[in-house]
């Protein structure tokens, strides 16, 4: 099995950067994302239309890249996350995290005996296909990929000690629009009423020494949070990148010509 790049980075001090894939079928995107500069992509199965057959495709191009392919999963059951993995995912993102004994019950299910109760087939994509030793194997892949948990609810603010102490959680990333929605904050500037819970958050992982990130499309706040420690950064997602970029050219394509009119 590879050695995950981002957990030596992290492990390391650096910070990562990277988006979220949550529309684009295409295994391109890792490619694209690669010219890009990212260190890491999501793939989004929680809001996008991927199912295992697609997100099995794109990390195995993904694979192939110096973009480590991480998965958001739509839930924290054991046929959601396991298959994922099997696929070879090199992390997982479970949304919707708010209790320590949810927690414990994802660690159980994406790490093998004695760590846990996953179910164990070696040659997938996970390791390339390749022929290995079934405990040299199950020994790399309960270190090897991340668990990550996001924190996108007030209960998640108010437990963080507990969601972070335990043992196999490797980085936390907070998910700003669904926590602000969880806490009924309907100020103009959510980002700054937000900014006291990202805090304890931040201060909660840096004790408790698992990397936190945040992912959101405000470059300001993503600047601003990477000063304050945070590993993590994950900048908007491909929806956005190709509004945006449609957006500047056919705007400056429709000022020439109606110059040229005048």
């Amino acid at each position: 099995m590879k050695p995950n790049p981002l957990r030596l980075k992290l492990e390391a001090g650096e910070t990562i950067y990277g988006t979220m894939s949550q529309d684009s079928r295409s295994p391109s995107i890792s490619l694209i994302m690669e010219q890009a500069g990212c260190d890491f992509m999501f793939f989004d199965m929680e809001h996008g239309p991927n199912d295992i057959g697609v997100v099995t495709d794109m990390v195995k191009v993904a694979r192939g890249t110096k973009v480590v392919p991480l998965v958001r999963v739509p839930d924290d059951l054991y046929h959601l996350m396991a298959r994922v993995l099997d696929a070879g995912a090199m992390g997982i993102m479970v949304p919707r995290v708010e209790t320590r004994e949810q927690v414990e019950r994802i660690i159980e299910n994406t790490h093998y005996p004695p760590m846990g109760v996953r179910g164990c087939s070696v040659p997938k994509g996970h390791n390339d296909f390749i022929p290995q030793n079934v405990w040299e194997f199950t020994e790399q892949a309960n270190r090897e990929p991340m668990i990550i948990l996001q924190i996108e609810r007030e209960k998640a603010i108010e437990n963080i000690d507990e969601l972070l102490s335990v043992d196999g959680v490797d980085a936390c990333v907070l998910g700003p629009v669904d926590l602000s929605l969880s806490m009924g904050i309907r100020e103009k500037n959510v980002l700054s009423a937000l900014e006291p819970s990202i805090q304890t958050v931040l201060d909660s992982a840096k004790k408790h020494k698992v990397p936190c990130g945040i992912h959101i499309g405000n470059l300001d706040w993503l600047i601003e949070w990477g000063k304050r420690g945070m590993q993590i950064i994950c900048y908007s997602n491909d929806i956005v990148f190709l509004r945006n970029g449609a957006t500047t050219g056919i705007s400056k394509l429709r000022e020439a010509a109606q110059k040229n009119t005048k």
